[in-house]
């Protein structure tokens, strides 16, 4: 009897055990399952806000990332200088390289600085309101005196021009010593924002063969100018309205503008520019003006 009552019971216990082998591992299943989605997103997420430069077994990831720029870095495209367009005259004009490049445009220029940083200032924010670049000539001895107003210029995207040391008269000096009121800018202008300046300006506009062979030999792009605003005139001091008018006077195609780092030229400087641009003429970004173009060759004689 006791035999027979064992047979009956051991298969019994025997299905027991599989379903409780079963329970058990459905049981430990589910969170393993759970565990490996979890892992599995955030592997995906990760690189994108916690990639430490590990894989998932804690090694270093050789695959090189992604070396594209990301938008706060600038492209060569955007740090590329603009193409030259345009050249100065020998009246000190500014005259489009071509047809195809807008010929009703200004060249602005100021000179006789750095003087004052609130000045600079504001003739720099008048010109960035209408997107507008500007020569700013400047003399050694105001640079040296005032290396960081030289900074400010340049920091704020505006362009250096040569200016001399001293704001002499160099058509009355030797050779010698022009050669070095001209290169001594050069290389002070250089030290300072880290490039030499790509134009030059006599002061009095006065020179002669020699200013024009020394600017060459420093590739410097000579000029003086063709329309003056006479603000350093002492008839129209503190008289903004009298430097305007005095511009739009001479105002046609490719004026070279001269003005001064002057209160009343800061202060004239917004009403001028829009009366410019009403009259439907451009600012000529100073980057874009290189050295006058070869003339073209002689057609060559036909063959008989």
């Amino acid at each position: 009897m006791t035999s027979l009552l064992h047979k009956k019971l051991l298969p019994i216990a025997a299905a027991c055990l599989i379903l409780s082998s079963c329970g058990q591992t459905d049981a430990t299943m589910t969170p393993t399952t759970s565990n490996q989605n979890t892992n599995a997103s955030s592997e995906v997420t990760a690189p994108d806000d916690t990639n430490d430069g590990t894989n998932e077994f804690g090694q270093v990831d050789l695959q090189p990332e992604d070396s594209s720029p990301s938008d706060d870095e600038p492209t060569s495209t955007e740090t590329a200088a603009p193409p030259l367009q345009y050249h100065i005259n020998k009246a000190y004009n500014v005259v489009p390289n071509d047809d195809t490049v807008n010929k009703k445009v200004v060249l602005l220029t100021f000179d006789d600085g750095p003087k004052e940083k609130e000045m600079i200032d504001g003739l720099i924010d008048t010109l960035d309101k209408h997107q507008a670049k500007a020569i700013f000539f400047v003399n050694g001895y105001r640079v040296k005196a005032h290396p960081e107003l030289l900074q400010l210029i340049h920091e704020r995207g505006q362009i250096i021009g040569n200016h001399s040391w001293d704001h002499i008269d160099l058509k009355k000096e030797s050779a010698a010593n022009m050669r070095k009121q001209i290169e001594d800018v050069q290389s002070i202008v250089k030290e300072t924002i880290g490039e030499a300046p790509r134009f030059f300006r006599p002061p009095f506009g006065s020179g002669n063969d020699t200013t024009h062979q020394i600017a060459d030999d420093n590739e410097l792009i000579y000029m003086t100018w063709s329309n003056g605003s006479l603000d350093w005139d002492s008839k129209n001091k503190n008289k903004p309205e009298a430097v305007i008018a005095n511009v739009l006077e001479q105002l046609h195609a490719g004026s070279n503008i001269l003005m001064h780092e002057l209160p009343w030229t800061v202060e004239a400087l917004d009403e001028l520019l829009t009366q410019l641009e009403q009259k439907g003429y451009g600012f000529v970004d100073p980057r874009t003006i290189g050295p006058a173009p070869e003339p073209a060759d002689a057609e060559s004689p036909k063959k008989l």
